[in-house]
């Protein structure tokens, strides 16, 4: 099974979605299994993780009431309140859903350097633990250390890293992040998804060796079978086709052999996401 495991559906809401800016025009819409199935099927793909973009539990039952309906949706990774006394009657409510593999915050959004280690937001990720529930990381460079803690103090959790963290492929910052990226890569419970890239690049300018050296640090420090192709459609279509961003991935995947691909473009995602 090929997985996409990384994208989007919205009924946009400008007030709601204040996130999707002017120049992000070509985003500014509904976006709907629908718009999607048709560009699955020529590429190839089987089906999709459906990823939270708001933060309310009104998403997560949305998402999970399009995966009834849409065979194509195959995990829903969805938000609850993480550091609400209520946490574990909200995860047992949510249990009722097996689409539903895992939550998501949108760390990157959050001023705190030191959000994800939070003594109400550490309890809540113990909370998924004990549900066995994944959690998805989203966060920027002054999250870096405060993402290293809060792993550190959840062994058992099993997290995965969104967008490889977005390095600054625009600028092409690379020692920071490859730091990172390294000291993460250490912890076995942590995959990669190698995804939302070409938002991270010149939109209008960017080429694929823009993104091979990102990817292939990724690829040494995480190795073959701990990361997943994704695209974050439909916002990478601010910068680039579906096909496009597949084809990005694909230039970056150097010595892999049949198995390592089938890996990479859905066995490590359905193995994580408990996909059956």
């Amino acid at each position: 099974m090929r997985i996409d495991s990384h994208q989007h559906f919205w009924l946009f809401d400008a007030q709601r979605d204040a996130w999707i800016t002017d120049d992000m025009a070509a985003i500014r819409r509904d976006f709907l299994p629908t718009d999607l199935a048709a560009v699955l099927k020529s590429n190839g793909i089987d089906g999709t993780i459906a990823v939270q973009a708001s933060q309310s539990h009104k998403e997560t039952q949305f998402l999970v009431d399009l995966s009834s309906i849409y065979a194509m949706i195959k995990g829903v990774v969805g938000w609850v309140d993480l550091q609400s006394d209520d946490i574990e009657k909200h995860l047992t409510h949510f249990s009722q859903h097996a689409i539903i593999k895992g939550f998501r915050h949108v760390i990157e959004g959050e001023e705190d350097p030191d959000f994800l280690v939070r003594p109400a937001f550490l309890r809540g990720i113990k909370a998924l633990t004990t549900h066995g529930y994944t959690y998805d990381l989203l966060i920027r460079p002054r999250h870096y250390e405060s993402t290293l803690a809060c792993v550190t103090q959840n062994p058992e959790q099993r997290f995965v890293l969104d967008h490889m963290a977005k390095p600054a492929i625009r600028t092409h910052e690379f020692a920071e992040w490859a730091t990172f990226i390294k000291k993460l890569a250490k912890f076995p419970n942590v995959y990669c998804k190698v995804s939302g890239l070409v938002t991270e690049a010149d939109w209008n300018n960017w080429t694929v060796d823009d993104f091979k050296p990102y990817i292939q640090h990724v690829v040494a420090c995480f190795g073959k079978h701990r990361i997943m192709f994704g695209t974050d459609w439909p916002v990478c279509r601010v910068a680039a086709s579906y096909e496009e961003v597949m084809q990005i991935a694909d230039a970056a995947l150097v010595d892999f052999s049949d198995e390592e691909r089938k890996a990479f473009w859905g066995g490590n995602a359905a193995e994580f996401y408990n996909v059956k």
